[in-house]
């Protein structure tokens, strides 16, 4: 019998293994909690699975320990928080499917039911609550020895599995991400990767909300690359994003290639998890939101899966760039303005949000090449300056993803490059101590010109209001209303502007 002590630990096992006899059913903690705990890893919810009506259960337990409980009747789930944790109870299943839907037929089963229709084994093991036998392991389809040997294995015939629910392929792929480490990679059979392929068609079936959550979780991984390069192994990603596939191969003309730009994706964005996730250990980083109409700075603590998302589509605009000129070799000048226009569309067709954080994204694909210019080339304040106004608050995400985004075989160009990145990040924090620049705000407003000339709203207010911020970022002025308003006035009498009063000239 194996019985691990951090299960033992948690009171709340004890409390249900109690009413569920007093109650006359038998309850089983099942998935991703039992996995977890042989892991070593915290798991932030525990899964009830009850030979019997789990809701009634749930609101049993949640009675005894006064927790309210949250019912899902259509689902016959039923949910309560219990020192932080969320502990989900269900009735024993069993499914069967139909060919058009991964929407299953449910009847009520026993737990070795609900263990065959589980999605792989290491997330069909059991421990038991019953008294006789607490804490035991129930594992019949050999998910310790798969999570040992850091296997992805379905309990089932692969094809059954995947055809029955074909997000559960995609799911394959994001456990080998999530579950592998340095000191053990986790990877998918040989069979079940023959069958995502062969199954890789179903994927018609599933809601673009859905398969878009899984990139997701794909995209907070430690190392996100794994999960893209097996989409990719699969096929599955040329039926998701296609136009990340774009980017694969190169091409060879006169004796010059250019980077093989799927590859090089992959590695920024690995880039990107590990810089961020060593920014959040040291603290480092910042996170801004508005609340009641004012802004708050807090430190980051989780990764920002937009950030990822910009260090995936950085690069989306090079295949319909790419030029290839005798002088200068392969180009891909404005692949960040074709990218950012790019964004809109993926984000619509993965059903994803088009709000602030799709715009998010669409800045800094946009952005992405201004810090390295800043590298290559001597740095002004009025350069760092008008970065800063560009990214505002991101500012820093933008030099993350650009210090990530330098990868080269050559060593010491990556070197040479980083070093210089280091001299612009310390220009960066003159400039904004001095200027102020990232929460900019011009001093001079569409209201106080219309009150001088008294015009109404027009376009010259537009061009004055332009015309006194360039000034500013580029450095030809102070951030200081007098100075900017002596200018507005200057540049308004060059267009034939004058004060409605005269002593104002």
């Amino acid at each position: 019998m194996t019985v691990v002590q951090g299960f033992l630990n948690n009171g709340i096992f004890r409390i249900i293994s109690d009413i569920a006899a007093d109650r006359g059913v038998r309850a089983f903690v099942i998935g991703g909690y039992v996995r977890d705990c042989f892991l070593g890893r915290q798991s932030k919810d525990i899964d009830i699975v009850v030979e019997g009506s789990g809701i009634e259960l749930a609101e049993a337990v949640g009675e005894a320990i006064r927790s309210n409980v949250s019912v899902f009747r259509n689902f016959g789930t039923a949910m309560l928080r219990y020192r932080g944790v969320e502990v989900e109870f269900v009735g024993a299943r069993k499914e069967s499917y139909r060919r058009d839907s991964r929407k299953p037929i449910v009847e009520n089963g026993t737990l070795e039911d609900d263990q065959k229709r589980r999605d792989f084994t290491i997330n069909a093991m059991a421990f038991s609550l019953q008294k006789e036998d607490f804490g035991a392991l129930v594992d019949p389809f050999g998910g310790i020895r798969d999570l040992a040997a850091g296997i992805i294995r379905t309990p089932l015939d692969p094809d059954t599995t995947y055809s029955d629910d074909p997000l559960r392929m995609i799911r394959a792929i994001r456990f080998a991400a999530k579950l592998s480490t340095d000191e053990r990679p986790f990877t998918i059979v040989p069979e079940s990767l023959e069958s995502i392929r062969k199954n890789r068609n179903r994927l018609e079936i599933l809601s673009r909300e859905r398969i878009a959550e899984e990139l997701d979780k794909i995209l907070v991984c430690g190392r996100p690359s794994t999960g893209f390069r097996l989409l990719d192994e699969t096929g599955l990603l040329e039926l998701i994003l296609p136009q990340l596939c774009q980017l694969k191969g190169t091409e060879n003309v006169d004796g010059h290639g250019h980077k093989e730009n799927f590859s090089h994706t992959l590695e920024v964005v690995d880039n990107v998890a590990s810089e961020e996730a060593a920014a959040i250990a040291e603290g480092s980083l910042k996170d801004f939101e508005f609340e009641d109409g004012e802004l708050k700075e807090t430190v980051r603590t989780e990764p920002n899966l937009w950030l990822r998302w910009a260090a995936l589509l950085h690069d989306i605009g090079k295949p319909a760039t790419k030029r290839y000129d005798k002088t200068a070799g392969w180009t891909f000048h404005g692949h960040e303005v074709v990218g950012a226009r790019m964004v809109p569309k993926i984000f619509k067709d993965l059903k994803m949000p088009l709000n602030e954080k799709m715009k998010y994204v669409e800045k800094l694909v946009l952005l992405h090449l201004r810090p390295i210019a800043l590298v290559t080339e001597e740095v002004t304040d009025s350069a760092v300056r008008r970065l800063l106004f560009d990214a505002g608050n991101d500012i820093d995400d933008l030099m993350l993803l650009c210090n990530a985004d330098i990868t080269s075989k050559n060593p010491r160009k990556v070197e040479r490059l980083r070093q210089n990145f280091i001299l612009v990040r310390k220009k960066l924090e003159e400039v904004e101590a001095k200027d102020a620049i990232r929460n900019f705000k011009n001093p001079i407003t569409g209201e106080h010109v219309m009150e001088v000339y008294g015009i109404p709203p027009c376009r010259l207010i537009g061009e004055l209001k332009e015309y006194v911020k360039n000034a500013i970022l580029d450095g030809r002025i102070e951030n200081d209303f007098a100075q900017a308003d002596a200018l507005m006035r200057s540049r308004a009498a060059e267009l034939g502007l004058h004060p409605v009063h005269p002593e104002d000239e």
